[in-house]
């Protein structure tokens, strides 16, 4: 199977687009590109490579799961911290001047046209991918899912997070009721329900926006970054997860069953 990357924007990295499975992957956080023009947003080199800047591993987890369920994959290109993709214009943490006690001060005091021109450099062709990969299938009379793929911080504000897998929904909690109900396949994990983050957080954007407004059962999936150290390690998280989403989907009816052998850990 390929996974050779399609052509796409500078922003936007598009993946397996002729994927035959029912899944579509979203990796809003993907990268810590931070292009030229931005001048680093004015961050020391450390907090350029750190968490606030992407989700370390995330992308590597959703390269393997788009191998294993035949998936699109869309993924931004550019970091989280000149546009996250996964908040709307509107919200000030889609360009955020401070992330837990990292300051950036390439954000701040950021006035409706420089905020405007990040708008249509980085999060509408994000958008734009996800909608054109989404009415490609949709023309192929493909069943659609939505799952994004993020990763956290194992300690934030100085707190200890014992969640190792949390498995996010907003209004449409059909896939991660599915998956919760088969978290003990994997005894060994700490899974728990909209942890560390929900709805509260303004965390579900693109599942609103791409799943929930194109009518697709839709979840998000986070994964403490410290099991994500290795390129190994990520194809094996994703093995782990395959355990939840395979009976997951099929609960959803025989369309949204996957070939033999994707739920193998």
């Amino acid at each position: 199977m390929s996974s050779v990357s399609e052509p796409s924007s500078p922003s936007v990295e598009i993946r397996h687009r002729q994927g035959h499975g029912p899944v579509v992957i979203l990796c809003e956080h993907a990268s810590h590109h931070i292009p030229s023009g931005y001048r680093d947003l004015g961050l020391d080199p450390a907090h350029r490579f750190s968490h606030a800047a992407w989700d370390p591993g995330a992308r590597g987890v959703a390269l393997a799961l788009s191998e294993r369920l035949d998936a699109p994959l869309v993924a931004s290109r550019v970091s989280r911290l000149v546009y996250d993709c996964n908040r709307p214009p509107e919200a000030q943490s889609a360009m955020p001047a401070r992330v837990e006690v990292i300051d950036v001060p390439g954000n701040r005091n950021l006035d409706a046209a420089e905020r405007a021109a990040r708008v249509e450099a980085v999060y509408r062709p994000f958008c734009e991918a996800v909608t054109e990969v989404l009415a490609e299938r949709r023309s192929r009379a493909i069943p659609g899912v939505l799952i994004t793929v993020h990763s956290f911080t194992p300690s934030f504000h100085g707190q200890r997070r014992e969640v190792e897998i949390g498995i996010l929904h907003d209004a449409d909690r059909r896939l991660a009721d599915a998956m919760l109900a088969e978290a003990h396949r994997l005894p060994h994990r700490c899974i728990r329900r909209n942890d560390p983050y929900g709805p509260d957080d303004g965390v579900t954007h693109s599942l609103k926006v791409h799943g929930i407004g194109q009518g697709l059962a839709n979840v998000m999936i986070e994964v403490r970054n410290d099991l994500l150290e290795t390129a190994e390690a990520q194809r094996a998280i994703a093995g782990e997860l395959c355990l939840l989403i395979a009976p997951a989907l099929a609960s959803l009816g025989p369309a949204f069953r996957l070939g033999e052998g994707a739920a193998d850990a």
